[in-house]
């Protein structure tokens, strides 16, 4: 009888000592500061290992500052500063001249203007000024040219116009292309080789673009 008694008064105190533990305890994990370390003032807490959480909801992960992305106007061959020759990627020892009274083509000799400045004209488009060797002489500009039949469209030589929307190119880098690697357009129209007729200016519809094509740097522009 005695034992029995002194084995409840034993378990009461587990229980009263139990129930003191339980209220005394510091608030949970998430509920609140611990150890009486007080709230930022913005309403967050800010675990060292883990992203600020808001008070009142799930943890806020930090957002990052959008970069810029690299754009073609910001190569400095497209400041109109510099001068360049164009080939299309995956001609044959060739490169883009216009020729003397005619047209864009694709030559392997000495012929015609092969030096180029592309020269910033607003919007994101561009004149394509075309020099003699060495950047000599008064420029002309490409200029996108309808023959009015069957045939199609091509770029010829002009007097540079910047109001001309003929002569506005858009110049947009490759994306995942080489160095320097760019497409050509105007007007949804974009430069592209043709077997059958050469350089064309063709628009492609949902067609990925045919032709691009690498710039490379020859020197400064000519003073104009």
């Amino acid at each position: 009888m005695l034992l029995g008694r002194w084995l409840a008064a034993a378990g009461l105190v587990v229980l009263t000592g139990t129930a003191v533990g339980v209220y005394t305890m510091g608030p949970a994990a998430g509920d609140g500061p611990a150890g009486g370390t007080p709230a930022p003032a913005d309403g967050t807490s800010a675990p060292a290992d883990g992203p600020a959480v808001a008070a009142d909801g799930p943890a806020v992960a930090a957002t990052p500052r959008p970069t810029a992305t690299a754009t073609a106007t910001a190569d400095p061959l497209l400041s109109g500063k510099r001068r360049v020759t164009i080939v299309r990627v995956g001609a044959f020892e060739s490169g883009l001249a216009l020729l003397d009274g005619g047209r864009l083509a694709e030559v392997d000799d000495d012929r015609g203007r092969q030096v180029f400045v592309p020269t910033p004209v607003g919007s994101g488009q561009f004149l394509v000024k075309a020099y003699h060797g060495g950047g000599t002489g008064q420029p002309v500009c490409w200029q996108v040219r309808n023959p009015g039949d069957t045939r199609p469209l091509y770029v010829r030589g002009a007097t540079c116009r910047a109001d001309d929307p003929a002569q506005r190119f858009e110049i947009t880098a490759v994306t995942d292309g080489g160095p320097r690697e760019y497409l050509i357009s105007n007007r949804w129209a974009y430069l592209r080789d043709s077997a059958r007729s050469g350089l064309i200016m063709e628009e492609l519809g949902d067609a990925p673009p045919a032709s691009s094509f690498r710039f490379t740097d020859t020197g400064p522009a000519p003073r104009r």
